[in-house]
C-alpha cells in the first residue's frame, strides 16, 4: 500500500512522517554523504518540506513505513527550479499540471527493496492521474537517469548531465493512462496501490 499524506493530514500521520524523515537521513546523509540539514540528529528535513509538499509513503502489512517519495508543484519552491535550473536547456518546466518528485527513498534495512520501489513508482503515476498531473520532473544521478529512461515510459532528459563526479541530470516524464498500464504491468500489480490519507484513517 502507498499512503498519500497532504499538508492537512500531517498531524494525523506524524509517526509515519517521522519514520520517513529518519529513513531519509540514514539514506541521503549517512549512506550517500549529502550535506543536508538534520533536525534533532535524526530527521532529514529541508526547505522544500513545506506546506506544498505531498508525501507518498509505502507501508507493509504491519503498518511500517518501508519507503517514500516527495511531490512538489512546479509553480512553488522545488529542487529543480530553485537549485538546479541550469540542468534544463530549454528552461525549467512549470505549470499547474507539472510536478516534481524528489527524495525517492526505501528503508535501508530492507533485504530486498525492489517491491517497495515498484509500489512507489506505480503510486506516483496513480497520484499524478488522480490530480491531473501530466508531467513529472526529477533531478537524479546518471545511473538513476538511465534506470528511469529504461522503464520504457515517455521519459526525456531536460539537458545534458552536469559534468563532474556526481554527474546529475534532470528528467521529465509524461504521464498518461498508458503510463499506468505500463508500470502496473512491469510491477505485476492488477489494481491500485494508492490509499488517500483521510480515507485510510477513517
Amino acid at each position: 500500500m502507498v499512503l498519500v499524506v497532504t499538508a492537512a493530514e500531517r498531524p494525523r500521520f506524524a509517526a509515519e512522517l517521522a519514520a520517513m524523515h529518519r529513513q531519509r537521513k540514514r539514506v541521503f546523509v549517512d549512506r550517500f554523504g549529502w550535506e543536508l540539514p538534520v533536525t534533532g540528529g535524526e530527521l532529514e528535513i529541508d526547505q522544500f518540506d513545506g506546506e506544498g509538499a505531498v508525501y507518498l509513503l509505502a507501508k507493509d502489512a504491519a503498518g511500517r513505513v518501508t519507503g517514500s517519495e516527495r511531490l512538489l508543484p512546479s509553480l512553488g519552491p522545488h529542487v529543480l527550479g530553485d537549485i538546479f535550473p541550469h540542468l534544463c536547456e530549454g528552461g525549467v518546466p512549470r505549470g499547474e499540471d507539472v510536478w516534481e518528485v524528489s527524495r525517492f527513498c526505501t528503508d535501508p534495512d530492507l533485504p530486498d527493496p525492489a517491491l517497495v520501489r515498484k509500489q512507489l513508482l506505480v503510486g506516483l503515476v496513480e497520484f499524478a492521474l488522480l490530480q491531473g498531473i501530466r508531467r513529472i520532473t526529477c533531478v537524479t544521478h546518471w545511473v538513476g537517469l538511465q534506470q528511469l529512461i529504461g522503464i520504457g515510459w515517455d521519459a526525456r532528459p531536460l539537458g545534458p548531465p552536469q559534468p563532474g563526479g556526481a554527474r546529475i541530470g534532470a528528467l521529465a516524464i509524461e504521464i498518461t493512462p498508458e503510463t499506468l498500464k505500463l508500470v502496473r504491468g512491469q510491477a505485476g500489480f492488477s489494481g491500485p496501490v494508492l490509499r488517500l490519507g483521510a480515507a485510510h484513517a477513517a
